[in-house]
């Protein structure tokens, strides 16, 4: 299991002490600092079943600059959308746990971190 996660957001830090609380076995990465791939990206989307736009935290200065409310949200637009997230991490919803069974969830609640606790 991994997370990521930046660690000034109170989300991020409420799943890891859920995490520790219930003892699981996961490695932290501060996607941030450890920016994620396209490739990366793609992969989690994948596994978290959601689009790019899905994940993207729209009200960042970034996003605003980027223009990112107007931008389609449709197959074609979707690489356009990895690359914004690749180059700009901190429009990523956070934080991601990749499960055990190869999914993923968005742990923005305890109930989703829990979810993704009994994924096996």
């Amino acid at each position: 299991m991994e997370i990521w996660i930046n660690p000034a957001c109170s989300k991020c830090r409420g799943a890891v002490k859920l995490l520790d609380a219930e003892g699981a076995n996961y490695t932290v990465r501060r996607y941030l600092d450890d920016v994620p791939s396209p490739e990366e990206i793609r992969a989690v989307l994948d596994r978290l079943g959601l689009e790019p736009w899905d994940i993207t935290r729209t009200q960042e200065a970034a996003a605003k600059e980027l223009g990112l409310k107007d931008w389609p949200r449709d197959a074609e637009a979707r690489e356009r959308w990895v690359t914004a997230l690749a180059e700009h991490p901190g429009l990523i919803q956070r934080p991601i746990i990749t499960a055990d069974d190869g999914t993923a969830v968005v742990g923005r609640t305890e109930e989703a971190v829990r979810d993704a606790l009994a994924r096996k």
